[in-house]
């Protein structure tokens, strides 16, 4: 009987996230900001994570994203859209568009992440991979084997403060070796674009927009 060995090495590395269109993206942020002020922190924060996947050691590297790419979209991206139905939904698909190989799936609402935080994925040894975000929620995902995806990401209940505590749990009791990664805050409010924005590497499209934004006043 052949037994199916997830590869290891670099890992596809997957974004889920939304065009960062007005009104469509980050609307937790209006007011204090515009929906035009909320879709460019948005685009900011979706550039910034394109700019340190490309940085990471990589099979392929994806976009899955609800829209429409635009100008923001760099080369070495390849893009592919989001499945329907709910997030659990949308981010267990996302891992079909990959092979056997290890696999990890990040948002794009922490712009403050660098290559080197998931550089080691696919290369360590584990199963899984799981990054927390201090709202309870998770900013990574990932699998040694990307089919595991369907049966452990489907169900998570999403956009609640239980919501990573559960995925990791389903993660455990199916026997994974789970790696964590570093907690992240999330983009979700004004005081969170604050505090992100202060974490950001020089050079960050996000930090330059959020100054960009007190300078005028916002």
């Amino acid at each position: 009987m052949n037994v199916r060995h997830p590869a290891t090495g670099p890992a596809i590395l997957l974004v889920i996230a939304k065009e960062p269109a007005p009104g469509r993206v980050k609307t937790r942020l209006t007011p204090p900001y515009t929906p035009q002020e909320a879709a460019a922190l948005a685009e900011a924060a979706l550039a910034d994570t394109l700019h340190a996947v490309l940085q990471a050691p990589a099979r392929r590297r994806v976009l899955v994203l609800d829209g429409a790419p635009g100008p923001w979209l760099p080369p070495g991206i390849d893009v592919v859209p989001q499945g329907s139905g709910g997030l659990d939904e949308r981010i267990a698909a996302a891992f079909g568009h990959c092979d056997c190989g290890p696999a990890l799936l990040v948002g794009m609402d922490t712009p403050q992440l660098t290559a080197d935080l998931f550089a080691a994925v696919g290369r360590d040894g584990h199963d899984a991979w799981f990054g927390p975000a201090t709202d309870g929620g998770f900013w990574a995902l990932g699998f040694a084997d990307p089919a595991r995806a369907a049966a452990l990401a489907r169900g998570v209940p999403m956009s609640t403060d239980r919501s990573g505590a559960i995925q990791r749990c389903r993660l455990v009791e199916a026997g994974l070796s789970v790696s964590d990664l570093p907690v992240l805050r999330d983009v979700d409010t004004a005081a969170d674009a604050v505090a992100v924005a202060a974490c950001c590497a020089p050079g960050s499209r996000f930090a330059a927009t959020m100054n960009s934004l007190a300078e005028a006043g916002r």
